[in-house]
């Protein structure tokens, strides 16, 4: 695509150092639920292994083992950030972190309750322009890689973030609509295209 016909030949660029991590946060804490792998990562920082889960934590006393299915640890929002920042703008040579369309703020992680089983992923979006005609397409390649990375146990709801887009609401009502979904990832062109956004994601 040449630049002249770029939605945004010139978007604003973070770089690395100005993008949350857990490492930058030194720590602070978090909006959602605990880290999936805190106990695994602290006790490796120590040789003793008294510190280590036991087979009964990871089998049992965590929670239910369904159909054989291990426990999952729920996961917060600085943990979806690193799954989508990654995610390359399918105009711009750089990631939807870098181009701030993906936001640590805009994420909200909601635990399962008494209300649904399920926990809530929510990811407010917010594109470089608001007439960009690749919005669809850049939610549903984050929709898509967090439907993959997550365990059934998550519900995802991708938007734009409201007055980001000139037909935000057009363009949420195309991504929450499961089979219009499901349809857009049978085409082999659109599934090219979701497929190289995702080719920079760890």
């Amino acid at each position: 695509m040449q630049k002249s016909e770029l939605d945004n030949a010139n978007p604003t660029i973070l770089s690395v150092s100005q993008l949350p991590s857990r490492r930058a946060t030194g720590g602070t804490a978090r909006h959602g639920p605990d880290s999936k792998y805190d106990y695994a990562a602290l006790a490796s920082l120590s040789s003793d292994t008294s510190s280590w889960p036991s087979d009964d934590d990871i089998d049992g006393d965590h929670g239910d083992d369904h159909d054989g299915e291990m426990w999952e640890a729920p996961v917060d929002e600085q943990e979806i950030y690193d799954l989508i920042s990654t995610i390359s703008d399918p105009e711009h040579p750089n990631t939807l972190g870098e181009l701030n369309v993906v936001r640590l703020p805009d994420i909200r992680v909601t635990p399962a309750g008494q209300r649904s089983n399920l926990t809530t992923v929510l990811v407010d979006l917010t594109p470089t322009v608001n007439h960009c005609s690749l919005a669809t397409v850049i939610g549903l390649a984050v929709r898509w890689r967090l439907e993959q990375a997550l365990p059934p146990s998550y519900r995802v709801d991708v938007r734009m973030k409201d007055g980001s887009h000139a037909q935000d609401d057009q363009v949420n009502k195309q991504l929450r609509d499961k089979e219009r979904v499901a349809a857009a990832l049978e085409n082999d062109t659109l599934r090219n295209v979701v497929d190289k956004m995702l080719e920079t994601c760890a």
